[in-house]
């Protein structure tokens, strides 16, 4: 996949989209929170902890949150991350793994808050560090 530099700036759920200050938008790969309606969509794993646990594990990632917009969007104010495309996540999502500047894996740091699940299906061969 592509390389490309993320400056998080907005968050919206526990598995994205983040919002980056160079354009992108990022659904992480390989993980699966619960949807803001609290609903988990058919055919992926269904993590016991809410969106919004979920969503603030993320944001907390960022260093908390910088307030929100009238779209529910968190804003977060983080040191840019180090991501890798794995392609198209539906709309205009790019799935990818990312590194975030502590050098933490982000996929890898979202499932050990708990709030979300690894998703065998795009986890593939992904190892946490």
């Amino acid at each position: 996949g592509q390389s490309f530099t993320c400056t998080p700036t907005h968050v919206w759920d526990g598995d994205g989209p983040i919002w980056c200050a160079e354009g992108p938008h990022i659904r992480i790969s390989g993980i699966a929170a619960r949807e803001m309606d609290g609903t988990c969509r058919t055919n992926q794993p269904c993590p016991p902890a809410t969106a919004l646990q979920a969503r603030d594990r993320l944001v907390a990632l960022f260093g908390g949150p910088r307030g929100t917009i009238p779209t529910g969007h968190v804003i977060v104010s983080a040191p840019a991350m180090h991501c890798r495309s794995e392609g198209s996540a539906g709309g205009s999502r790019t799935a990818a793994w990312c590194t975030l500047a502590s050098g933490a894996d982000l996929s890898c740091a979202m499932v050990r808050t708990g709030t979300v699940l690894r998703w065998d299906r795009y986890w593939k061969n992904h190892r946490c560090r």
